[in-house]
């Protein structure tokens, strides 16, 4: 949770607002369908379960989201989230502003 809340901290730096985070699948999956957001960022891992019904969820809403784990790196993880950016644990605050800049922007500019 503490690795969560110091990405929030980062993203509201970069000037974006933020939901949640959610720490646990049922809360998240139960939140998404109220929420009005350009992007997610989704732990692999929210407290011991993968979050892989999440992130479905969230790509069924043709919602862009980046995966942060610490399991990134898996062959088997890195084939199930093919296409899908991802961030690995202990992530780097430059690399996450590339990511989100790159994923999220697109769609920011769309809003407007």
């Amino acid at each position: 949770m503490l690795l969560a809340m110091d990405m929030e901290d980062h993203l509201i730096a970069l000037g974006y607002r933020v939901e949640g985070p959610f720490s646990r699948v049922d809360r998240a999956l139960h939140a998404i369908p109220s929420l009005h957001i350009i992007g997610a960022v989704v732990d692999l891992n929210l407290n011991g379960e993968f979050s892989f019904p999440v992130i479905e969820a969230l790509q069924q809403r043709d919602i862009p989201l980046i995966v942060c784990s610490g399991y990134a790196e898996l062959p088997e993880l890195k084939t199930r989230l093919a296409g899908t950016p991802l961030i690995a644990k202990p992530w780097s605050p430059a690399r996450l502003e590339r990511l989100v800049t790159e994923v999220f922007q697109p769609v920011r500019r769309k809003a407007i």
